[in-house]
């Protein structure tokens, strides 16, 4: 019979991502249906509580406590898996634990030894985001909140504070940004240049980014606003303040906008502000319906027509014919992706070739892959999917278990996956596949596309070469993988 186990350390800190990786690593231990290692915030307690692995010790433990929770198949087993876990949080080398070096332990002594410091990068549990965020703001700082899981009332205070202080606060759940050619977060290396990004789209940020780079051209800013900003309830405060510092900034030329589709009103309010620049714009609101824009801005329907818009011409593409797709398979293709936008691009290109396609968030614990014959486009990075858990970027084994069942599907054809490098993201996304894929297949079509640059830590040429030998298709951008995809099943493109 499956036994809970929790364990709570007092007053104990680590890095979300190395709690995330060792989770995964605590879970594949023997006997071990589910872990997690994880802060004792409320919204934690509730992700515990949902997974099945929230006992009475760890109900108990307060927001600045850590518990190690997990189920297992029986009490030794557990209890096995607990000690492994201690171990792993034992390791100074690997697992991030608190050093004895002189490294700032607050936001005011960090500004007393890096005093012309403007920005402040925030990573901790949400519950305690708003709070760093506005010690930062009241020390004249401008704001970068990595943090998820805030509260969108919290998320619009702090920005109208920000505003009334003439501070930028990018996020909470921003997770890219290039401020000054300097990468944030996930992202990746690109050369200066006079192009402006800003958006609501970390993923999308960095495939623009990406693909600009190149093409030879390059990036003045990237300033990133948190998926939620161009919500009715945030009303696009930081998208408006990022347009007024990129116009007022003579290294920028041309401007792109980001974001999935905006709220009506907070479009509109956009707009009428890039109306007022003088510059040019590239507006790429992707699967929103057309919009009347200003004569200085264009309208791209993918990320690839964005970054052909900004840079003024088209970009080359491999015309690489994919194979026929074996006779005992489908048509259908199934795409999973780590990066949001790339999943909701590659359904705008089917959609525009007159294709439908859904998309597939189920309860957390369900098996994602319930295609029901269609093609079926996966956003694995979703919140359903990391509640708790590695992000995909970080943490690429997230995708094996549905990927297993993509393979194994007689009605996939085509398997459509991302590939996202750069800072943050995994040290080796595209090894990892190429192990599972090892020891050869005869199964769907697989097409990919590496989001990054070669001077990136993981070199994106290195990437792609690895993919290739397993047997992967590589396109040149995130569209062509999906445009290659619909030529593989018969669909001409338009």
């Amino acid at each position: 019979m499956s036994v809970v186990l929790n364990e709570v350390r007092r007053a104990t800190y680590f890095d979300s991502i190395v709690l995330m990786r060792i989770s995964r690593q605590v879970a594949a231990l023997p006997g071990v249906e589910e872990a997690g290692l994880i802060i004792g915030t409320p919204a934690n307690k509730d992700i515990l509580r949902e997974a099945g692995i929230l006992g009475e010790d760890g109900n108990k433990a307060e927001p600045g406590d850590l518990i190690l929770a997990l189920r297992a198949k029986d009490r030794p087993a557990g209890e096995a898996a607990l000690v492994e876990a201690k171990r792993l949080l034992d390791q100074p080398s690997t697992s991030g634990a608190p050093s004895s070096d002189n490294s700032p332990r607050t936001v005011r002594s960090a500004i007393q030894q890096m005093p012309n410091a403007n920005l402040v990068l925030i990573s901790v549990p949400g519950h305690f985001a708003p709070a760093e965020a506005r010690k930062a703001l009241a020390l004249g700082l401008n704001v970068m909140i990595f943090s998820d899981n805030v509260p969108i009332e919290e998320e619009a205070a702090l920005k109208r504070e920000g505003r009334e202080r003439g501070l930028l606060v990018m996020g909470p759940d921003c997770g890219t940004a290039i401020i000054g050619g300097l990468p944030l977060a996930f992202a990746n290396v690109v050369p200066r240049g006079d192009i402006g990004v800003i958006g609501a789209s970390g993923t999308g940020i960095q495939e623009i980014c990406c693909l600009i780079a190149r093409a030879g051209s390059g990036i003045s800013h990237a300033i990133g606003t948190g998926g939620r900003d161009l919500k009715a309830e945030v009303g696009a405060i930081t998208t408006l303040m990022a347009i007024d510092a990129l116009d007022a900034d003579p290294g920028t030329k041309h401007v792109i906008l980001v974001s999935k589709p905006p709220a009506q009103s907070v479009a509109k309010s956009v707009l009428d502000r890039v109306a007022q620049s003088r510059k040019s714009f590239t507006v790429c609101f992707l699967g929103a319906p057309q919009l009347s824009l200003p004569a200085n801005a264009r309208a791209a329907s993918t990320l690839k027509a964005a970054a052909e818009l900004a840079i003024g011409t088209t970009m080359a593409t491999a015309q690489a014919k994919p194979p026929p797709i074996r006779s005992d398979h489908g048509k259908c293709v199934r795409g999973l992706f780590a990066g949001g936008s790339l999943c909701t691009e590659a359904q705008i290109v089917f959609r525009q070739a007159g294709l439908a396609v859904a998309s597939n968030v189920p309860a957390p614990g369900a098996s994602p892959v319930t295609a029901n014959g269609g093609h079926l486009m996966i956003d694995l990075g979703d919140d359903e999917f990391t509640r708790g858990r590695p992000h995909p970027i970080i943490e690429p084994a997230v995708r094996d278990r549905p990927l297993a069942e993509a393979l194994a599907d007689p009605d996939v054809g085509v398997i459509l996956l991302d590939v996202v490098i750069g800072f943050g993201a995994h040290p080796d996304p595209a090894g990892h596949l190429a192990s599972v894929l090892a020891g050869g297949r005869h199964g769907p079509l697989i097409l990919a596309s590496v989001t990054g640059t070669d001077g990136d830590p993981q070199w994106r040429s290195q990437q792609v070469n690895k993919l290739a030998e397993a047997g992967v298709i590589v396109a040149d951008s995130n569209t062509d993988a999906a445009m290659m995809a619909l030529t593989a099943i018969g669909i001409s493109n338009r």
